[in-house]
């Protein structure tokens, strides 16, 4: 039944706000974090019976694949898309759909992320499945996730009418697509039953979403049609790193999803899932201890300390904490980041300022 299906991940970031675990050398995608796979690994482990090896596809960075091969030597090597430099997931799904539309001009595919927790495989599958079968009446799916809490750094979407129902799991169109709110909005947002966060994660038949690019993004459709014209032939290399750098940065949310004309979403019922964007959305993805502490380091010594993580990836290194509270602290490699759990989206600022100023030995 799924012969035509596809999954594409998402594999190019950097994971900056996990500074300084994450780095160039090894970013977010390729740790191990809550577990002993990888995230990369755990992404590609999840859609174990639903997509085999050769109809998944990793879009990436030139300078990942080697370490993206090593942990998944399964897929083959032409599956991966290399995207000469980052310009927005719009230009990542449109390359992703131009690969699989010179394999299928019938394909589907799911847009998912190789960066992000999710620890209900089974149900992530199920999703899937749901979405597939709107996604073959022409609509462009995202999966959302029932929110928990009143978060703040997720954009959200507004749910409409009841479209259909699959394997138990409610389909409905989208009234519209919200920004990160505030925490007041936050509340309201996720106490009117109307509303999911948005996951990231979208399906859509390949010849779906090539309509939509044409229709809300022609200038992007035009380049990328100059690679589809080359794909295979000795002309595709020179031809994508010549278009690439000329294509505008933007998102598939912002530049197709906001105005597609038809558009669904299906809310997750117990995915378990958390995007692992910066230190202190650990608190929400793995288990404290009675203290409200996350060590993830093996042997630390804390005294009078809550809801503080102790991240170290040396073994023979020592962390003590004594009378602190909601604190980050990480030692690894060549670097130590001490911080307060509310500034942690501030990692982001360390990496430009270490830019700046030439210091990529700590990149």
């Amino acid at each position: 039944m799924y012969e035509d299906y596809y999954a594409v991940i998402m594999a190019g970031g950097s994971g900056t706000r996990l500074w300084p675990l994450s780095r160039a050398d090894r970013p977010k995608q390729t740790l191990a974090i809550g577990g002993t796979r990888t995230l990369f690994q755990r992404a590609v482990d999840r859609l174990e019976s639903l997509f085999p090896m050769e109809r998944i596809l990793i879009v990436t960075i030139a300078d990942q694949v080697n370490m993206l091969q090593e942990q998944c030597p399964d897929i083959p090597t032409e599956n991966y898309i290399i995207e000469p430099l980052p310009r927005g997931t719009a230009s990542v799904v449109g390359l992703a759909a131009i690969a699989i539309k010179n394999r299928n001009p019938q394909g589907s595919m799911a847009i998912l992320t190789a960066d992000h927790l999710i620890r209900n495989d089974a149900h992530l599958r199920q999703l899937l499945r749901a979405a597939y079968a709107i996604a073959q009446e022409d609509y462009l799916v995202t999966l959302g996730i029932t929110p928990g809490f009143p978060a703040t750094g997720y954009g959200y979407i507004q749910k409409r009418d009841l479209l259909a129902e699959h394997e138990g799991l409610k389909i409905y169109g989208v009234e519209k697509f919200k920004e990160k709110p505030d925490h007041d909005l936050a509340v309201r947002l996720i106490g009117d039953g109307q509303h999911v966060w948005n996951s990231g994660m979208f399906i859509w038949k390949v010849d779906a979403v090539i309509a939509e690019f044409e229709r809300q993004m022609p200038e992007l459709q035009q380049k990328l049609e100059s690679i589809d014209r080359v794909w295979g032939s000795d002309q595709y290399i020179s031809t994508v790193e010549s278009v690439w750098p000329t294509i505008t940065p933007q998102t598939i949310d912002y530049g197709v999803m906001e105005h597609a004309e038809k558009v669904a979403v299906i809310p997750s019922v117990d995915l378990d899932w958390n995007d692992v964007g910066s230190w202190d959305s650990l608190f929400d993805a793995l288990e404290a201890d009675e203290n409200g502490n996350l060590c993830l380091h093996p042997d630390p010594i804390l005294f009078d300390t809550q809801g503080t993580l102790i991240y170290g990836d040396s073994d023979d290194r020592l962390i003590v904490t004594i009378g602190v509270e909601n604190l980050i602290i990480v030692e690894s490699g060549n670097a130590i980041l001490v911080c307060d759990r509310n500034q942690a989206q501030r990692v982001r600022e360390v990496i430009d300022h270490l830019k700046a100023n030439g210091r990529e030995e700590y990149l």
